[in-house]
């Protein structure tokens, strides 16, 4: 695990997010974009994970596309993530993209460390996550979900099942009387991934302050 470290050292606001390789070529874009909403108050560490399928994976489960399955090893990303929020002064948010947002909203569904999750396009189509967070719910009031308007239209059966399967957290999410969000994005899961995960700390950014 190697953390890439943007923004103000001593800042009160930390943003948490696990990357990959590709994250970081478009992390300079999406702190400008964060930075014009929300001023430069703010530190980010990007934990860069060296198997991405294995270390963002709440539990084992098969491939759903490719031959890739996923190994299961959320929880020691998360043991290693929170030394990085020692500082009980200080306020964390984690959120991320894709598999990385499932893992935000996993993380703070087993600790209390984070103020906020910021979870664009997570893949909540994880088989038996919707089912987790209603047994294992977040320990934070402040969560955004967000989706491409064409994520679901794919012939993948088990990742067709992401627009319901966040409408169904997202009602879940206010019922428990969250402050919760669920914005639709144009395009599909591959579409400006940096504007969506940048939209989407801006939100928690301005509901944690």
């Amino acid at each position: 695990m190697l953390l890439h470290e943007y923004g103000s050292p001593s800042a009160d606001l930390v943003l948490l997010q696990p990357v990959d390789a590709h994250d970081l070529s478009l992390m300079e874009r999406e702190l400008a974009a964060i930075r014009a909403q929300c001023g430069d108050d703010f530190r980010l560490i990007a934990v860069e994970v060296e198997h991405w399928n294995a270390d963002l994976s709440p539990w084992e489960s098969p491939a759903v596309f490719g031959k890739e399955g996923f190994a299961g090893k959320a929880r020691d990303t998360l043991e290693s993530i929170k030394p990085l929020c020692a500082d009980m002064s200080k306020t964390y948010l984690i959120g991320g993209y894709s598999l990385a947002g499932l893992f935000a909203l996993w993380a703070a569904c087993e600790t209390n460390l984070f103020a906020g999750v910021a979870a664009a396009s997570p893949s909540v189509w994880f088989p038996g996550f919707a089912d987790y967070m209603k047994d294992c719910p977040v320990q934070c009031e402040k969560v955004y979900l967000s989706l491409g308007d064409r994520e679901e239209k794919t012939r993948n059966p088990v990742m067709a099942t992401v627009a319901a399967r966040a409408r169904e957290i997202y009602e879940d999410l206010c019922a428990q009387g969250l402050n919760c969000t669920l914005e639709w994005n144009e395009g599909n899961h591959f579409q400006n991934a940096d504007d969506r995960t940048a939209k989407a700390f801006v939100w928690a950014i301005q509901h944690c302050r």
